[in-house]
């Protein structure tokens, strides 16, 4: 009898050791390259970054990795082998299929599974282009001081000022039609930080009950009170 419990225990410890992950959301993908490594999931708590699940491979490419989501929020997978290097990702409950190479780990990532990803996924290709348009003026103005054409300067500084306030406004805009998802106030928080507080609080009133009291809903709340106290 002793021997049975005893085997009965050492069954239970390796079913428990090899069982699979629970979580409500499911990360599987492939590095392509990979031959081994360990591959890291992590997300902020509180002002910290930490690891919510992990796996060593040696010798196969595919990973699968899992985490307990209350409300969709942004996560980054990380490999030992790139230490530099971050694949930021929405992560939501269900499965996300993130699939890239050793060689382009984070500029070559591609992402499936996540409505928040994919939208945010759309803005940041149209920021890429405010962008792209805010550094060819500062090449601009900066031949201009170069060359002390103060009128062409003037002229630059005005087309400035008027790119950074299409580029709120379209953040603001994209954040209202999409009121219904947690990237809502996600990129009112990092796109719209220095922007007036009347477009925070537009952006804040567009949301759904349920975006509201997620992680980034709750959080933008707290930011736009903050800023309202510090102005008295």
């Amino acid at each position: 009898m002793k021997k049975l419990i005893g085997s009965l225990l050492i069954i239970s410890i390796l079913i428990s050791c090899n069982g699979k992950k629970n979580g409500n959301m499911v990360v599987h993908g492939t590095i392509d390259g990979l031959k081994k490594g360990t591959v890291y999931l992590e997300k902020l708590k509180d002002t910290t970054l930490v690891s919510v699940d992990s796996v060593s491979l040696n010798g196969t490419n595919t990973f699968t990795l899992t985490d307990n989501v209350e409300s969709p929020e942004v996560y980054n997978l990380t490999l030992s082998e790139k230490p530099d290097e971050t694949i930021s990702f929405f992560g939501e409950k269900g499965e996300i299929i993130i699939n890239t190479k050793l060689s382009k780990f984070a500029v070559g990532a591609k992402i499936k599974g996540s409505k928040n990803q994919e939208l945010l996924d759309e803005h940041k290709a149209m920021l890429k282009k405010f962008n792209d348009k805010q550094l060819d003026l500062i090449k601009e103005k900066f031949d201009a001081q170069k060359n002390n054409d103060s009128e062409l300067l003037a002229k630059i500084e005005k087309e400035e000022n008027d790119l950074v306030k299409r580029k709120y406004l379209y953040t603001t805009n994209f954040a209202i039609q999409h009121g219904k998802f947690e990237v809502a106030p996600y990129i009112a928080l990092t796109d719209l930080y220095y922007a007036n507080v009347k477009l925070l609080d537009t952006v804040n009133k567009s949301l759904s009950k349920k975006v509201k009291k997620s992680k980034y809903g709750l959080e933008l709340k707290k930011f736009i009170k903050n800023i309202k106290k510090n102005e008295k």
